[in-house]
């Protein structure tokens, strides 16, 4: 029932007891009239008392029914009150309230101490990388309205560096049924099987290095961490649910002309600090981005590898007590070791000296970079798949510049060689080795 609907049924017994109120003042008021009107000998007589007692009873007669009414009408057809309903507040503004109040420490929600880590190394490795090439990076702050935002770092035509990216992402999204599907073969355990949506946060860091001089290699350093809502605790708030998260990473060298001291280096880099954690890891996580750099239509891999990993949740460090502390710390020591594996190469290649040729070669493997990141990795694919994607961050990892050469004597696939096999041997030699190693991964520690 309306407010208006309730406001017509009261009035006609308003309006009942407003005239039975005002007939028994009249009756009172002629009484005390006529009696005050004899002479002051005779004592009035009280014969208000009846007509008192006559309004008293009719209040409330009338207030009865009067609450029946509304008390029937109510039940029957419930007042339909237009009041405004507030939002509840969502993950990225509790996180921003929790920011802003408290500072982040061990005892934090992950997703805020990831963010933190990045940032921290991101602006460590853009000090380091200024340092070598004499230019600054670009800082281009950026905000989602979804939530989160990042910090995009590149440096373009340096002295050494042709361009150098360091991105951090925080981003707060919501995830669509076929995007829940999908992850769910992954993640057998991951929550929604029955909802439309979920929200989920995804904080990392990528980078990528096009060193100008083709002896010196590019590098590519990515960590992230993502996470999901339970849509019966969005916000976490009382930690009743469950909740789906998982770690990814790694780092890979791209050399356009191989030196052997350089691929040890880099791999035993990674070796020390996966040790630290367990000695398995460096195996496993080489042997996965051995795998996952392939460019499987080339037949060969991007580089001479390094380390990858993905969805690494509490199943992937079951001896772990507690398994999401020990992945984050895994992924910090991977952040710390990422200048020491690869300053002292840039600081040794960066000033060889090197032919128009081999410039031109350098050229064709940034192509097949290109390649990989368009078709093949995961990362730009996820990117550019989530609504308001900040294209020119995620297309970040791409070099300045490329070649695409038709039925290279090198470097073609599916075609046979157009110059004499003597000649080749001896003007491409280096090439060739390369393309050996990429074709056919090899152990470096």
């Amino acid at each position: 029932m309306s407010l208006k609907r309730g406001a017509t049924l009261v009035a006609p017994a308003i309006r009942s007891f407003q005239h039975c109120r005002c007939a028994s003042r009249t009756s009172v008021q002629q009484r005390w009239l006529s009696a005050s009107s004899k002479t002051p000998s005779e004592p009035p007589r009280p014969q208000e008392a009846p007509a008192q007692k006559n309004y008293a009873y009719a209040q409330v007669a009338i207030g009865i029914a009067v609450l029946g009414a509304l008390t029937y009408n109510f039940l029957r057809d419930p007042i339909q009150a237009e009041i405004p309903v507030q939002n509840a507040a969502t993950l990225a503004e509790v996180d921003e309230v929790t920011k802003k109040r408290t500072p982040i420490s061990r005892h934090s929600p992950m997703r805020l101490r990831m963010e933190k880590l990045v940032q921290e190394h991101q602006n460590k490795i853009v000090f380091a990388l200024e340092q070598i090439d004499g230019k600054k990076f670009i800082k281009d702050e950026w905000s989602r309205k979804q939530g989160g935002g990042g910090i995009s770092c590149v440096l373009q035509d340096g002295n050494v560096f042709e361009k150098a990216g360091v991105n951090t992402s925080i981003v707060y999204g919501e995830l669509s049924r076929p995007a829940i599907e999908k992850m769910r073969a992954d993640h057998k355990s991951f929550v929604g099987a029955d909802v439309d949506k979920l929200n989920f946060f995804a904080a990392g860091i990528s980078l990528v290095i096009h060193p100008s001089n083709p002896m010196a290699p590019t590098v590519h350093l990515n960590y992230r961490y993502f996470e999901t809502s339970d849509p019966r605790d969005p916000v976490n708030a009382t930690g009743q649910a469950k909740q789906n998260w998982w770690f990814g990473g790694g780092a890979d060298l791209t050399p356009s002309y191989l030196f052997e001291d350089d691929a040890k280096h880099f791999h035993k880099t990674l070796k020390n600090f996966c040790d630290k954690h367990d000695k398995d890891y460096y195996r496993l996580y080489k042997n996965w981005a051995d795998k996952y750099f392939r460019i499987p239509h080339r037949n060969e891999s991007r580089g001479i590898g390094g380390i990858f990993f993905d969805d690494l949740d509490a199943n992937s460090a079951p001896s772990a007590k507690n398994p999401q502390e020990e992945l984050f710390q895994f992924c910090a020591s991977g952040l710390e070791s990422f200048l020491p594996s690869y300053l002292p190469i840039i600081k040794k290649r960066k000033d060889m000296p090197f032919t128009p040729q081999q410039k031109e070669w350098q050229q064709l493997r940034r192509g097949r970079y290109v390649e990989f990141n368009l078709c093949y990795d995961r990362g730009t694919s996820f990117g550019l798949r989530t609504p308001g994607a900040r294209v020119e961050s995620i297309l970040m990892s791409l070099p300045l510049t490329a070649r695409w050469e038709y039925a290279h004597a090198i470097a073609g696939t599916g075609v046979e060689p157009i110059v004499d096999e003597d000649e080749l041997d001896a003007t491409h030699q280096k090439e060739r080795e390369l393309l050996e190693v990429l074709r056919t991964p090899r152990e470096w520690v």
